[in-house]
């Protein structure tokens, strides 16, 4: 029974996280998200910063990204978010998205010989059980696993009690528009999942007591980075996400590395000729190691668009 429930749970989890009342900047007026642009003679690439869950209502879709949109016969993603069902609530979800989570849930089984909660100090295991608690799972439903899995699935959890819908995420809309272009992934399922999974145990304890910290928080900090993604403010969005990552460790696995290969895969496009429109996470896209210093170091300049 309790497997079923981790099973369920892992599934809309992984469905979360490969998607995401009006939004205003400090001064009250929208600007809309950030976007850049790298080009040469024949080649052009649309850098977007996009946001996996929004609140209802957020009118981001700007006449500037719908232009370079318009102009892409390439979209590129993560991952391949069209090859993943969406959830429908209540109804069971699809065999591929039950595969995927299954794959997930055999990556994450723990094997350093005790349990999760066995790993925590007494203050974060009683802080861990009561969010548990909250969510209606048993303290122990995750006890087998490791800490980054219980991680993913309370932080989606989480969201999705505030209300969030997944399928108003950025990804997830734009994956509504781009019927007939040419489709591409920056990384797989498999290797989103392995970074997460490959992080020292000690790293992954660390992001799962600084989660259950900041749960009751969650909802607001997500809306001060959809303020600070819609006024186009890329470093005070940048400052945000450096306070909620404070590991060195966490933030070189899960943004910088990352970065630096999504910069190479860029270079390497740009040799061929065509328009191309890339839609990442938008802490991506700014702060110390962003994609766009990791393209300057290799001659590339990404230059803002629109705003």
């Amino acid at each position: 029974m309790f497997r079923k429930r981790i099973l369920a749970a892992s599934t809309l989890a992984l469905a979360l996280a490969a998607t995401p009342a009006h939004a205003d900047n400090h001064e009250g007026e929208v600007t809309g998200p950030a976007m850049w642009q790298v080009s040469d003679e024949d080649t052009t690439v649309y850098l977007f910063g996009t946001v996996h869950f929004l609140p209802e209502g957020v009118d981001w879709f700007t006449p500037v990204i719908e232009e370079a949109l318009a102009r892409s016969y390439e979209f590129v993603t993560e991952i391949d978010t069209s090859a993943i069902p969406e959830v429908v609530p209540g109804e069971t979800p699809p065999p591929e998205l039950m595969a995927i989570a299954q794959m997930q849930m055999q990556m994450a089984q723990l094997t350093v010989g005790s349990t999760l909660r066995e790993m925590m100090s007494e203050e974060d295991r009683e802080q861990y059980e009561a969010a548990m608690t909250e969510f209606g799972l048993p303290p122990a439903a995750f006890d087998g696993f490791e800490p980054w899995f219980a991680f993913m699935n309370l932080s989606q959890l989480a969201l999705v009690q505030q209300g969030l819908d997944p399928s108003a995420g950025v990804e997830r809309t734009l994956d509504r528009m781009v019927e007939g272009k040419e489709r591409d992934a920056l990384e797989t399922i498999e290797q989103q999942i392995g970074f997460l999974d490959g992080l020292p145990m000690d790293a992954q304890v660390t992001l799962l007591d600084e989660t259950v910290e900041g749960l009751p928080r969650m909802g607001e900090s997500l809306q001060r980075m959809v303020d600070e993604w819609m006024a186009g403010d890329a470093d005070g969005l940048a400052r945000i996400m450096n306070e909620e990552m404070t590991s060195e460790v966490l933030y070189e696995a899960l943004l910088t590395r990352r970065n630096a290969d999504w910069a190479e895969w860029i270079e390497t496009r740009m040799d061929e000729p065509g328009t191309v429109f890339i839609a990442v996470g938008a802490g991506h896209l700014a702060g110390e190691g962003s994609v766009q210093e990791m393209l300057a170091e290799r001659g590339l300049t990404a230059e803002r668009v629109g705003n």
